[in-house]
């Protein structure tokens, strides 16, 4: 019994050095979680559990974002185990909000996508996010709206442009998820955004981009020209 904890001492060890030396980009997931797993478990070998996460739930990112409940059903994995897991989920989520607070939506536009990734990625239906922006395109707030079914959102536009009043918001960012883990977007999502994007300069809000979140990436309107297209449209039929 001393020997195998001895082992598992060294074990933990060789991990707490291996990320000090070399950073998280060194460790795979099943090393990650492992760690993770340490918090939560004084003095037993996290390895298996570990593993045993990874292959019911497919990647890191799927097991901090699984149920409790769900985690709970992995051997090894208990309250402490799972309490760790959600916790350093939430710090991340929280770090990468608060990083955006403040910051032109034009110059971290990467650390958009990155929060909205880490917030959106996994989830099973589809959410619709506005980024509201303050005069200088600012990011003043990110906020949950409207929650649809597994391949469409209802959006009710007076509820966006209402947050927006409220907030004093100049312009605006859409966002979505594509649980497919297609991020192309349907002929739906091309006709809300022209319905947005005219009432948006109607009341005299910039839309700046719509950007559609999936397991394969992302697609921004703005980048890949459509919104530029929109636009074009919308002012040849005022």
């Amino acid at each position: 019994m001393d020997d195998f904890r001895k082992r598992v001492a060294g074990h933990r060890e060789r991990l707490r050095r291996k990320f000090w030396e070399y950073g998280l980009s060194a460790f795979t997931d099943e090393e990650v979680l492992e760690l993770l797993l340490i918090f939560g478990t004084p003095r037993k070998d996290c390895k298996p559990a570990a593993r045993a996460a990874l292959k019911r739930f497919g990647d890191l990112a799927a097991v901090l974002e699984a149920p409790v409940e769900e985690l709970k059903k992995i051997p090894g994995i208990g309250p402490r185990n799972v309490l760790a897991i959600k916790f350093v989920h939430a710090v991340a989520r929280r770090f990468l909000e608060r990083r955006l607070k403040d910051k032109p939506y034009l110059a971290c536009a990467r650390e958009v996508y990155e929060y909205l990734a880490h917030s959106m990625i996994d989830l099973k239906k589809e959410v619709f996010k506005v980024l509201y922006l303050d005069a200088r395109n600012h990011i003043m707030a990110v906020e949950d709206l409207f929650q649809g079914t597994v391949n469409e959102s209802v959006v009710y536009p007076r509820e966006v442009f209402e947050r927006a009043f409220a907030l004093h918001a100049s312009a605006m960012v859409l966002a979505h998820n594509h649980p497919s883990g297609d991020p192309q977007p349907s002929a739906a999502d091309i006709v809300l955004t022209k319905r947005l994007y005219l009432a948006a300069r109607l009341l005299q809000v910039s839309l700046l981009d719509h950007l559609i979140i999936a397991q394969k990436g992302y697609f921004s309107f703005a980048e890949e020209g459509l919104l530029a297209q929109i636009a074009k449209e919308v002012a040849e039929n005022l």
